[in-house]
């Protein structure tokens, strides 16, 4: 789960579900007139101390529900796509956004059914109708589909406190000439008469270092560079097939092996490759 991956219309949706489930320790009935001779009445009734834990329906149908439907389009945004799951023929989140748009129809109706509404009722209405609006608009309205948490920006050298061998994913670390290819800014070992910090010529018929060749119709002047994707990204394989092979995360470094057009051939810490078709917005290291 990545929450870099969560979006301003998901933060939208988890502050209406924090203020609907405050909304429910509100008084849910109100406006009675309990002065004079209606005092012990209204004391009878409860007026003004009901709220919605003292009805299961309505806490239920309403309140939980709520709570419940921006925690399943919460998780189902920063789960992968690989890993979505379905509920009853329909994905994950957009079986969340069906239960907030259920959840504001059922406030709406209990609200007007209500004989005197409280302060519960009235800010629940108010968080449940928010919630389902940020639930649905989110897809549609690019400021709400902007990054809830900006991604880091790349530093000079070991951005994540990486130590001697910091492993793959790490532009500006300090490697050794037999760790591969595709390090930048890393300190090669001079070998093979080599002068310091320059790396082999590549082979095209060979494969190159670690298997790095140019592809026919790449430009000639391209060279692998390190990057970072501003939210998350679908990663398709290179034969063209529609369903993503991975998924890029913001906050972690990928290396841009190949140039095609606008699109970029991506390689992941597990060493799969792939196409990143959305380029726009990316960070080079």
């Amino acid at each position: 789960m990545n929450i870099r991956s969560l979006t301003r219309g998901d933060g939208v949706v988890i502050g209406a579900a924090v203020l609907l489930f405050i909304a429910s320790f509100l008084p849910s009935t109100g406006g009675q007139d309990c002065s004079g001779p209606l005092a012990k009445y209204c004391e009878a009734q409860n007026y003004g101390s009901i709220n919605a834990w003292d009805s299961v329906a309505a806490l239920m149908s309403v309140y939980l529900a709520g709570v419940i439907g921006a925690a399943i389009i919460v998780v189902s945004r920063a789960l992968p796509q690989q890993q979505a799951r379905k509920v009853a023929g329909l994905d994950l989140g957009q079986f969340g956004v069906a239960l907030t748009v259920f959840v504001a129809w059922t406030a709406l109706w209990i609200l007007i059914a209500a004989p005197s509404a409280g302060a519960g009722q009235i800010i629940g209405l108010i968080a449940a109708l928010i919630l389902a609006g940020g639930a649905v608009a989110t897809p549609l309205l690019p400021p709400l589909k902007a990054a809830l948490l900006a991604a880091p920006k790349p530093q000079p050298a070991t951005p994540y406190g990486a130590g001697p061998n910091p492993g793959y994913g790490y532009p500006g670390a300090q490697q050794q000439a037999s760790q591969g290819y595709g390090y930048p800014g890393a300190q090669q070992q001079s070998q093979g008469g080599q002068p310091h910090g320059q790396q082999a010529p590549v082979d095209a018929t060979a494969g190159g270092p670690a298997g790095a060749t140019a592809a026919a119709g790449a430009p000639a002047d391209f060279a692998p560079f390190w990057f970072a994707v501003p939210v998350a990204r679908p990663l398709y394989g290179e034969d063209g097939t529609p369903a993503p092979i991975a998924e890029l995360a913001p906050g972690t470094w990928y290396l841009a092996v190949e140039q095609r057009g606008a699109a970029l051939i991506a390689q992941t810490q597990d060493g799969r490759r792939g196409v990143l078709q959305d380029t726009t917005g990316i960070q080079r290291g």
